[in-house]
């Protein structure tokens, strides 16, 4: 079923009205400042507690959850890197200018893994290791001769 196609009818309506991804990190500073200060992610809210707890929510715009089985994700690593790269859990960021946000985190900390590399799916996506040890792809969407029915294409590229 493409990504717009309506719920059959006899489904339920739809439940989960927000996915949030929560991520550890021991630099909780460091990573705050990657994720909303580089890559741009506006803080939505900031809560402390007892003992140091911290916590800060950044809007990263409209969600989806993306399940690839195996074979899918050494695809998605052979086009975009070249070789197995990625951790179970991949986090994907869509933006305007691929080279320019993936030179900024680099430029932030960031490491690269792979640079900005064009897919079959007609997307630009990079490869980096970022704070609090999360895997992120870094992909803008290119918009000419996207097929959803591409067994290659995953959404976030």
């Amino acid at each position: 079923m493409a990504a717009d196609s309506p719920a059959p009818a006899n489904s339920p309506a739809p439940v989960v009205r927000q996915l949030r991804l929560v991520v550890e990190a021991a630099d909780h500073e460091a990573a705050v400042a990657f994720f909303r200060d580089a890559l741009g992610l506006p803080e939505e809210a900031a809560f402390s507690g007892e003992g140091d707890a911290r916590v800060v929510i950044l809007d990263a715009g409209r969600a989806t959850l993306e399940i690839a089985n195996p074979a899918q994700k050494r695809l998605i690593d052979e086009v975009e890197v070249g070789r197995q790269v990625a951790p179970r859990i991949r986090v994907a960021f869509e933006v305007d200018d691929a080279e320019a946000t993936t030179a900024r985190l680099v430029a932030a900390g960031a490491s690269e893994v792979a640079p900005p590399t064009r897919t079959p799916w007609q997307s630009l996506n990079s490869r980096l290791d970022a704070p609090a040890d999360l895997h992120i792809t870094i992909f803008q969407e290119l918009g000419t001769g996207m097929d959803d029915d591409d067994p290659g294409h995953d959404g976030d590229v």
